[in-house]
């Protein structure tokens, strides 16, 4: 029993001590879309060991002259605190915020009506911190389908912006999006794709998981699937640390560690009303597919559990190299090759 405590006090320290030399890249959360949020939260996020988290800034359901505001504050919040964050232009940026014991932190935006049917918008969002984008968010739109509708091809109009996407240089995104939608994008798609926080179907039959020819259509573009931590799409209402790491192994045993990422989409909740004008909860998040009235029946994983994935993933036998990939080297090499380098003054 002893030597048991020692290994375990042993295993432990070994995972805290490679959990704050690897950089950490947590590919999606949430803040409340108000203007009033405050971001220093975030310092949750550093204090887990995260050194990158990307922020999302609207769904399809959120108007622009909601958007925007949000956008505003969060860049200007980001702005006020260099003591915490650094301003995601491109790769560089979530390195050297690594290097400063900082946390890096873009943009992303779920779904595409807030492009309003203009594939130029996708630049613009781009120019004002937006590094991933996916085109329907749970419902269909005139882009595409969404995971809990009537399954429908991408448009001629979302082509046209999968186009744009590639063109700015963002990451193009297929989470809550519906099964033709997602492969016809990967398949006319010119750069990697990304599931930014989406789970297995074949260990948790949720119409916002995705099935295996996703999964392996995803790395045919050289891209990555990021496991999330709602309990729900985990088969763990709890969404424990064991039921994550399950779902990793399974990536892991089908496309590689070298395929495999983490978007917690943990929600930070703030008490602050920000649901739009006329939205009908019921609609976009389906009680038919377990959705609880206001979310109630969400649990999510805290930041504080990546440490805890970081042992497991120990436990379970992975090398050193395999738990970097997995805990963020994978997306900031896919961010390398996708997002454009920033011209700095010199």
């Amino acid at each position: 029993m002893t030597g048991d405590k020692v290994m375990a006090g042993d295993e432990a320290t070994a995972a805290a001590t490679l959990h704050e030399d690897a950089l950490v890249w947590d590919a999606h959360a949430c803040m409340p879309l108000h203007p009033d949020a405050d971001l220093s939260a975030l310092a949750r996020h550093k204090a887990a060991g995260v050194d990158f988290v990307s922020v999302n800034i609207g769904m399809d359901m959120n108007p622009l002259d909601q958007i925007m505001p949000v956008i505003g504050s969060f860049r200007a919040q980001i702005r006020a605190r260099p003591d915490l964050f650094v301003p995601v232009l491109d790769a560089s940026d979530v390195e050297r915020a690594k290097a400063e014991g900082k946390l890096a932190v873009a943009f992303d935006l779920e779904g595409g009506v807030p492009l309003r049917e203009r594939p130029e918008m996708v630049q613009l969002f781009f120019d004002l911190g937006v590094r991933q984008i996916h085109l329907a968010y749970n419902r269909n739109n005139s882009i595409g389908g969404g995971c809990y509708d009537d399954d429908i091809p991408l448009s001629p109009l979302g082509r046209r912006i999968v186009e744009a996407i590639n063109r700015a240089g963002m990451l193009m995104d297929c989470s809550h999006t519906g099964y033709r939608t997602s492969m016809d994008i990967m398949a006319i798609s010119a750069a990697p794709v990304i599931f930014s926080h989406a789970n297995p179907r074949a260990l948790e039959d949720n119409g916002r998981n995705i099935k295996d020819d996703q999964i392996d259509a995803c790395v045919a573009t050289g891209g990555i699937v990021c496991v999330n931590g709602v309990g729900r799409f985990l088969g763990d209402p709890e969404a424990r640390t064991p039921a994550i790491l399950r779902h990793i192994d399974y990536l892991v045993q089908r496309i590689g560690a070298e395929r495999v990422g983490i978007g917690l989409d943990y929600e930070y909740d703030q008490g602050l009303a920000d649901a739009p004008p006329g939205f009908d909860r019921a609609w976009w998040f389906p009680p038919a597919h377990g959705y609880g009235a206001a979310g109630k029946n969400i649990r999510i994983a805290r930041p504080e559990q990546l440490l805890e994935i970081t042992l497991g993933l120990l436990r379970l036998g992975y090398p050193e190299p395999a738990i970097r990939a997995i805990l963020g080297q994978n997306m900031l090499a896919l961010a390398r090759r996708v997002w454009p380098p920033h011209r700095k003054p010199s």
